[in-house]
């Protein structure tokens, strides 16, 4: 699929909604439509919370498919982090329905990439299922889908969890895995990191014939790909977008 150039983008909020105590859901409407791949993200400008009362540019995730279009007009959404003191979410999360932001889209590398008779898995911690949202459900993976296809998705307990419903309707019980470490009452589910479940399903899983696909906390990519690295995973067959980079001696929290 050829690259879109970024191009600039003014878009309307018309639909708001909490998913979890730190995370909201923001659906926006631009005009006109800007087209992107699933998995890209969008540059949005933050004025004036800069040093010096400069512009910031934050980025987020695109968390829907590129289909998502209305009459000459992209329909997009995000899925953002409440982060405590942090100018890009306090911008989103304040903005009232009929706000317009600005931004530069699309942008990035890290998108569905077909490949004849391989698998997918799909690893994510926090936030960063929102590109593999986008993914499983567009077009170019519905008319490539792998033959085997597993997201695994990273919390600490039952609160944290995004789009269970619509996911497991998609991929089924076996292709969603929701993994808790801190799991709560009488989770049914896997106990433990994301890590933990790759290494107790080493048997299960075709590492050879699979294209993996990380995204989240910059740690537990790391570990992930150390465990894949060790199976002898090649490096064409990891894609990656680091969202948060852990300080020194910062394990994963998931």
């Amino acid at each position: 699929m050829e690259k879109q150039k970024p191009l600039p983008v003014e878009a309307k909020l018309i639909f708001k909604k909490t998913l979890t105590p730190d995370v909201v859901e923001l659906h926006y409407e631009s005009e006109p439509e800007f087209p992107f791949q699933p998995g890209q993200f969008i540059s949005i400008l933050v004025a004036g919370k800069g040093p010096g009362g400069r512009d910031l540019r934050r980025a987020y995730s695109i968390a829907s498919a590129p289909e998502l279009t209305r009459a000459g007009r992209s329909v997009f959404e995000l899925c953002v982090k409440l982060v405590e003191n942090g100018p890009g979410t306090q911008y989103l999360n304040g903005m009232q329905i009929g706000e317009k932001l600005k931004g530069i889209a699309p942008y990035g590398d890290f998108v569905f990439k077909p490949k004849a008779g391989r698998n997918a898995i799909f690893v994510a911690t926090g936030t960063g299922i929102a590109p593999f949202r986008a993914m499983v459900f567009s077009k170019i993976f519905a008319e490539n889908t792998p033959p085997s296809t597993v997201l695994l998705f990273g919390a600490r307990n039952q609160s944290d969890l995004l789009y269970t419903d619509e996911l497991r309707a998609a991929l089924g019980n076996q292709g969603l895995v929701q993994a808790l470490s801190r799991p709560e009452g009488d989770w049914s589910g896997f106990k433990g990191r994301v890590t933990d479940w790759l290494r107790e399903n080493d048997t299960k899983i075709a590492w050879a014939e699979t294209e993996f696909y990380l995204c989240g906390n910059g740690a537990m990519i790391d570990e992930v790909k150390q465990i894949l690295s060790g199976k002898g995973v090649e490096k064409t067959s990891i894609h990656q977008e680091v969202y948060y980079k852990p300080k020194p001696g910062e394990t994963h929290a998931n």
